[in-house]
This record gives structure tokens, C-alpha cells and sequence, in this order.
């Protein structure tokens, strides 16, 4: 009894008992580091998801305040110019049809990637997953509070290269998360930070 409460309720009394307090302490000394890393993980794919979502909103709201109904400025010659557009479909206009699809599909992406979180420990997947979770969260915003209508709002696209479609950051964080993704899919990393090879 008097063993048992050495080993479970007092990990911090130094023990005389010679190689078991040791390896006690070194197993109690390793769990909560399992669990700080963890919530940093966490913490970055939410610091990223925010920075994603804040920089997509505020550009949003000032292509509605200063260029929506205006003509186009040229950013870099006819390359690259910035156009307000009304986009009703997914990532770079396609399927307008499907407006209420793609709100339900970004919003159980945002869903997915929350649930995955808690066995986060991989800081480049928490970077991906965050690019992913601020993009879906920057375009799901449009959808439920633009017009025409709850969940068939059309998101605001404003990114216009030449012989391209259309886009917005949110867009952009969505593709770049895509990309990470499979780069470390790829290299056989999985969220919980561990390395498979088939």
C-alpha cells in the first residue's frame, strides 16, 4: 500500500527504492511533455486558421467598400489586376449550381478538421490543416451572411490573373493546405507526427 501511494499519489517525493522511482519519474516527466506538444500543435493550426480567416475577411470587406462596382486595377500590367466578382460556385467559379453543396461540404471539412485536432502533434500538418480550416471559414462566411441568402450566399472573388480564374485568399490558403498535404502524405507523415513508408 505504502509502494502504491509512492508511485501514484507522491510522483514528486524523492524514493529510495533505486531504479523503480527513476523510471517512474522519467515516465511521469514524459507524459506531460506529450501533452504540452500536443496543445502547441493545436495551438498553431488555430493561430494559422485565424491569420487565414482575418486576412481573407479584411480583404474582402475592402473589395466591397472601395472596388465592387468600379473598374479593375492593374496590378501587374495585364497579368495580374484586381476585379470584384460574385462567385455562387466552389473554388474559382466552378459549379454555381451547387451553392447549398459546397456550404455543407466547407462545413464538414471545418467539422473533420477539429475532430482531427485532438490527435494533433505534427507542426506541418497543423499549418496545413489551419490554411485549410481559415480558407473553408473565410468562404463558409460568405455563404451564410452574403446575399442571395443564407447558405447560398456567393463568395466575394477579387484575385484576377491573366487567363485564370478568378479567386480570393481564402482560395489560395485552400489550395496551398491541399498542397502541404499531399507533399506530406507523400513523405509518409501522418497528423500524429508519426512516419509510415509503405
Amino acid at each position: 500500500m505504502a509502494e502504491a501511494e509512492r508511485i501514484i499519489g507522491t510522483p514528486d517525493t524523492p524514493g529510495a527504492g533505486g531504479a523503480e522511482p527513476e523510471q517512474s519519474g522519467v515516465e511521469e516527466a514524459g507524459a506531460p511533455a506529450e501533452g504540452t506538444r500536443g496543445r502547441r500543435r493545436i495551438a498553431v493550426l488555430f493561430t494559422v486558421a485565424a491569420l487565414a480567416y482575418v486576412l481573407d475577411l479584411v480583404s474582402k470587406l475592402i473589395v466591397v467598400a472601395k472596388l465592387e462596382h468600379h473598374a479593375p486595377i492593374q496590378i501587374i500590367g495585364d497579368w495580374l489586376r484586381f476585379e470584384a466578382i460574385r462567385n455562387a460556385g466552389a473554388a474559382f467559379g466552378v459549379g454555381e449550381a451547387f451553392t447549398i453543396i459546397f456550404t455543407v461540404i466547407a462545413a464538414a471539412v471545418i467539422v473533420v478538421i477539429a475532430r482531427l485536432a485532438r490527435k494533433l502533434y505534427s507542426l506541418p500538418w497543423a499549418i496545413a490543416l489551419g490554411l485549410l480550416l481559415g480558407g473553408a471559414l473565410g468562404n463558409l462566411t460568405d455563404r451564410i451572411f452574403r446575399s442571395p441568402g443564407i447558405f447560398e450566399g456567393a463568395v466575394v472573388d477579387f484575385i484576377a490573373p491573366k487567363h485564370f480564374a478568378v479567386f480570393n485568399l481564402a482560395d489560395s490558403a485552400i489550395v496551398c493546405g491541399g498542397i502541404l498535404i499531399v507533399l506530406l502524405s507523400f513523405r509518409g507523415l501522418d497528423p500524429d507526427g508519426t512516419v509510415h513508408k509503405d
